[in-house]
């Protein structure tokens, strides 16, 4: 989850806003649902090695069970917010929030590996119904003078889900409830679910977009087809003995999205309705910054991932234990956020995007470090300073940078590149789950001997992540000085044949 874009939607679609307090129990239905999305996001990783200990998965579908979220997540998003727009945002959000509480029964109830990472799949398909519509839901509902106050929330609800997600796993898994281990980190969304489901019905008022863009599902196909050609032999490569067939599957995957590429331009000359605007990436700034965006996503992934399992697999700790190490990086992370939004970016700018890179980078590096000298005797209080440092350092970026990215995007293009953007995010967070087979698993092996492989595994993985945010800093310095307003398009830029974008609205 990304922070919100606070784009105002057309005059056409404005609603007024209810006199009464309607539309504040609409407002805490639809937060709930950012909430229950992002802790289920993040949830997952504090429960591996429990999931894994009762199901006996393979390293390949503990890693499916993250990524196959994120990558259902990714490539439904733009598709989810078009449906909003043409059928009702009420509905989708409802429809989205339905599927979302049953696909969490079925993880709950799973009986084996495959079935889980099917329901999770499941799980992400169904958050990329509800997620695009909560944004459109609060514009249509609150005046402009509600707005800022309305976004203050949300935001404080997205950094109060970074901040409980890993600890409400740790508490429901370490206190086995009813004696099903892991399994009440899904069962929990149920009676939320439906407690949303009932309110929502009567709450949330209906709403569409006067011209909405079609849908394209074949552009949608060729999308999944391709990462699926670069993401499924990553993920089983080492466990298959890397065989000829991944290769030749990724060496395909250009192909597949060079023929998505040539679709997409074909569509956008016949109806104007591609799934991604591509004359968006003649813009350098937005090109960079979705490159960043891909970056630092892939980097997130695989060090949420390796960090949580060689904390429990590693250094032999449970998992309220390693939950517990966590609440410095997620506060540091959180009030680094709020101070460089509000103060920070409007006075230095991009500078304090790269300031975020190397701090991580720092912190990274301290990590390094302790894992290589103290191994697996390192405990929770020498970790903290890196975690602090990572945590600063990943809040510095997260929150001001699709302000900053987009501020050069014309306005009438602003929605579909905020759609773009925060996709390319979840496909980066999917690629760096997958490319853990090489960074991580791939030195742990089969991991019998916890202490000898995991923590060398770890430092691995930690030089992969400390190269891609030299990287990620490097592409900063494409980004732009200072973030400008909304609105200023630039004619060189800007494709004059691109019809006008229905600004779907991605959270």
């Amino acid at each position: 989850m990304t922070a919100p874009d606070p784009i105002a939607p057309d005059a056409a679609e404005e609603a007024p806003a209810p006199a009464d307090r309607r539309r504040w129990l609409a407002l805490a239905v639809v937060l709930t649902a950012s909430f229950m999305d992002l802790v289920d996001a993040t949830i997952v990783n504090i429960a591996i090695p429990s999931i894994q200990k009762d199901t006996g998965a393979s390293f390949s579908a503990v890693q499916w069970v993250t990524a196959g979220y994120a990558l259902a997540f990714a490539v439904g998003l733009i598709t989810g917010g078009r449906l909003g727009d043409i059928h009702g945002r009420k509905k989708l959000f409802l429809l989205g929030m339905g599927g979302f509480t049953v696909a969490s029964a079925l993880c709950g109830l799973a009986a084996d590996p495959g079935m889980l990472v099917a329901a999770r799949v499941l799980q992400g398909a169904m958050a990329s119904l509800m997620v695009p519509q909560v944004l459109a839901i609060i514009h249509v509902s609150f005046p402009a003078r509600e707005r800022g106050k309305v976004f203050g929330m949300f935001g404080a609800v997205i950094g109060l889900g970074a901040v409980c997600g890993p600890l409400i796993g740790a508490l429901l898994t370490q206190g086995d409830l009813f004696g099903l281990q892991w399994r009440p980190i899904f069962l929990i969304n149920l009676p939320v679910g439906i407690v949303g489901i009932v309110l929502g019905r009567r709450f949330i008022g209906e709403s569409r977009a006067a011209t909405a863009l079609r849908l394209d599902l074949v552009g949608t196909a060729l999308a999944t087809l391709g990462l699926l050609m670069v993401l499924y032999p990553l993920t089983q490569g080492r466990e298959a003995g890397w065989p000829v067939w991944g290769f030749v599957s990724m060496a395909a995957a250009p192909l597949v999205f060079a023929v998505f590429v040539r679709y997409e331009r074909a569509k956008a000359r016949r109806d104007g309705s591609p799934l991604v605007e591509l004359s968006l990436f003649r813009i350098r700034t937005f090109a960079a910054g979705a490159g960043v965006q891909l970056l630092f996503g892939a980097v997130s992934g695989l060090f949420f991932l390796i960090w949580t399992l060689s904390m429990q697999l590693g250094l032999g700790w449970g998992p309220l234990h390693a939950g517990l190490t966590g609440i410095p990086f997620s506060l540091a992370c959180s009030a680094a956020a709020g101070m460089s939004v509000q103060k920070l970016v409007p006075r230095f700018g991009r500078k304090v995007l790269q300031a975020g890179a190397l701090v991580m980078l720092s912190g990274a590096l301290l990590y390094l470090w302790e894992a290589g000298h103290y191994g697996t005797a390192l405990q929770s209080w020498q970790m903290a300073p890196a975690m602090l440092l990572m945590g600063a350092g990943m809040g510095l970026i997260v929150a001001p940078i699709t302000d900053v990215v987009l501020s050069e995007v014309p306005t009438e293009h602003s929605g579909s590149a905020s759609g773009i953007f925060n996709t390319t995010g979840q496909v980066g967070n999917a690629l760096g789950l997958a490319f853990s087979s090489v960074a991580f698993f791939g030195v742990v092996g089969d991991g019998k001997d916890a202490g000898a492989a995991f923590m060398p595994a770890t430092s691995n993985a930690l030089w992969w992540i400390a190269g891609g945010l030299v990287l990620v800093f490097g592409l900063l310095f494409l980004l732009p000085r200072r973030a400008r307003q909304h609105g200023a398009p630039d004619a060189a830029e800007a494709d004059p044949a691109a019809e006008r974008d229905e600004r779907v609205l991605v959270s």
